[in-house]
């Protein structure tokens, strides 16, 4: 399977480098896929089960967007942006769990140790295996030492926490509408508004759900357009983003974050 794309967001801690290609595996409920991007070709195949494909979507400046000039002349630059879904809302929230106030290398490094350690191995055709996030039951057996030996003490009771309501909760969580889940997230310790949101909009792929008001789309936003007045403060700044952006806030958030990851570490 090939797609016709521009760019392939990538951001994701669970896409993995190596050897010129990118990779990541989707187990998803009913077959595990490995997506592989190498010279700008993107393949999809089945390693196991049957079922459909991970769900991915594209993302294009619209024509009636009309945003300050340097920043849609960086966007438009783009062209067609595809991102897959995180169809794994344990893995969503795990991985917006580790993201919280660290820099997106440190958390990228911390979530791939923690799969490296605890996930479930995945074989590739190459010989090679993929590690996926560990599950909420290993999650809640894990030790303190477990933790602190990867670097991860810090991480270790909101995971534990988020683990446990994720077992209680997860299915009826899974057929919630995106808003819903968000609000019902933050009923477990640790998962405060930024986590919640981030985590919903890497499930849903709609990402006027994201803290558009956050550091990683303010310095984006600023880096695209640096002759833009932007407002310094994060309300002011939200307030501006969301003026700007009327009904296409999902595409203008989702378009400056990988305008970003073209030029750093974002996700």
């Amino acid at each position: 399977m090939h797609d016709a794309f521009d760019f392939v967001m990538t951001e994701h801690a669970a896409w993995q480098h190596a050897d010129g290609r990118v990779q990541r595996v989707f187990a998803l409920d009913a077959g595990c896929w490995l997506a592989t991007l190498q010279e700008s070709k993107l393949t999809l195949d089945l390693l196991s089960g049957t079922g459909a494909e991970p769900v991915r979507d594209v993302f294009t400046l619209s024509k009636g967007l009309s945003t300050v000039p340097e920043l849609t002349a960086a966007l438009r630059g783009l062209g067609s942006v595809v991102r897959f879904r995180n169809a794994d809302l344990w893995d969503a929230i795990g991985t917006s769990i580790i993201r919280q106030v660290i820099r997106a290398g440190q958390s990228k490094k911390l979530y791939r140790a923690f799969c490296q350690a605890h996930g479930e191995q995945v074989s590739l055709p190459d010989g090679t295996t993929y590690a996926l996030f560990p599950a909420p039951e290993i999650v809640l057996g894990l030790s303190d030492d477990q933790f602190s030996s990867i670097g991860m003490a810090f991480k270790r009771r909101p995971l534990k926490a988020a683990a446990e309501a994720y077992l209680e909760h997860g299915a009826k969580w899974r057929e919630l509408a995106p808003d819903t889940l968000i609000t019902e997230l933050q009923a477990v310790p640790r998962i405060g508004p930024w986590t919640a949101h981030a985590t919903v909009a890497d499930w849903s792929n709609d990402w006027s759900l994201y803290p558009y008001a956050d550091l990683a789309v303010r310095t984006w936003a600023k880096r695209a357009a640096p002759g833009s007045d932007w407002p310094a403060d994060e309300p002011a700044f939200g307030q501006t983003w969301r003026a700007l952006a009327g009904e296409h806030l999902s595409s203008l958030t989702l378009l400056t974050l990988a305008w970003g990851s073209q030029h750093g570490d974002i996700g």
